[in-house]
């Protein structure tokens, strides 16, 4: 009897230390996952993107004015769906107050219009909203923080054929200075941030140009891993990333630093701009390629297809809505949309700096 109990004790402490383990392991499995959960950064979902991008370009100066803004919502009624505003432009101003302490320091931000409403009354609409923030070339910072600039032989800053300064696209310092911004756009509600002039130059006396610092990688990938660094800022805060880009960088090498395959692996859209008056002649062995916008914008994106090929970012053109060697009308407009549309991209973006849009253009039915 006496050995039975004892041996039953035994067996009820060996039990009892199994079940006690497993309890402590269930307990302290279950804490290391609401650990896991509570350490683990929070990832917004950014809102939905268009099943066709059918969008157009307003300057913060338009944005600005009394009635402007409602005035581009309107076109919703003619199939506008997508409105890319100003955050920072060619000028290096940015279009509201942000709390960027360089922003302050050289006084680039401004007040052109009422960022929250200008938000509110596009989301209102149903309409998807982009912020457009100009990069590199930037005189104000240029400026204001000189020792960002790209500099000349003689230490002097680089200006640019239209007398603007560029800050230098390897120093870290200019990269957190354009995303702290983008980040506050962010925050403010822009669905979509996409960078422009995200390049090195291409104008002006090239050869007088000196970076100073040490360069981090070589000029073939610094705009990448710029994209790469934006998209590990900015992802979490719910918003997509993109970047312009010239129309040929997907044909060769245009000694800008963009290079389409590399920059698609960061970012969830390239934008290229495919104006077709910007194209030589003899182009795509085209004689005139303005005098066919169609022909040639589906040339250029038949190459960008080719080049982001595998990867994940969609491709959504730069259409020209404005008029440069010769009068663009509706059908020239409406070329280059069929002509996005054959080549599978995402839909459209019509330029024009004065901000007047061929609004027609916008119902262009697609192909039966």
């Amino acid at each position: 009897m006496a050995a039975g109990v004892l041996l039953a004790l035994v067996a009820a402490g060996v039990v009892g230390g199994v079940i006690a383990t497993h309890v402590r392991g269930h307990k302290a499995v279950r804490a290391a996952a609401r650990e896991e959960q509570v350490s683990k950064p929070q990832v917004l979902q950014p809102r939905p993107l268009p099943a066709e991008v059918r969008g157009v370009h307003i300057t913060m100066a338009l944005a600005g004015l009394p009635g402007k803004l409602d005035e581009y919502v309107a076109m919703k009624s003619a199939g506008l769906n997508t409105i890319e505003l100003d955050v920072k432009d060619e000028n290096g101003e940015v279009a509201f107050p942000v709390n960027v302490p360089l922003a302050k320091k050289i006084g680039s931000a401004q007040r052109y219009y009422d960022v929250q409403r200008a938000v509110a009354k596009i989301h209102a609409a149903g309409l998807y909203l982009i912020g457009r923030l100009v990069t590199f070339e930037d005189p104000a910072l240029a400026a204001g923080a000189p020792q960002l600039a790209i500099r000349r032989a003689d230490g002097s800053r680089w200006l640019n054929s239209a007398g603007l300064g560029w800050t230098n696209p390897y120093d870290r310092r200019v990269w957190q200075y354009n995303v702290d911004i983008a980040e506050q756009a962010a925050k403010l509600g822009f669905d979509e941030i996409q960078f422009d002039y995200v390049r090195f130059p291409s104008d002006g006396d090239i050869s007088q140009i000196r970076y100073p610092g040490k360069h981090a990688q070589p000029m073939g990938w610094t705009i990448p891993m710029f994209a790469k660094y934006a998209r590990e800022r900015l992802t979490p805060l719910g918003v997509r990333i993109s970047v312009d880009v010239f129309g040929l960088s997907a044909t060769r090498n245009l000694g800008i630093g963009q290079f389409p395959r590399r920059i698609a692996r960061y970012v969830d859209a390239i934008y290229p701009m495919v104006y077709p008056s910007h194209y030589v002649s003899g182009e795509y062995n085209i004689i005139d390629p303005d005098s066919r916008p169609g022909t040639t914008v589906a040339y250029s994106l038949r190459d960008f297809r080719t080049a982001v090929r595998g990867r994940s970012a969609k491709l959504i053109p730069w259409l020209q809505d404005f008029s440069l060697r010769r009068k663009y009308t509706l059908t020239d407009v409406q070329d280059q949309i069929q002509a996005a549309r054959l080549e599978h991209a995402k839909g459209f973006m019509l330029w024009n700096a004065g901000g007047l849009y061929t609004v027609k253009a916008l119902s262009t039915p697609a192909f039966r």
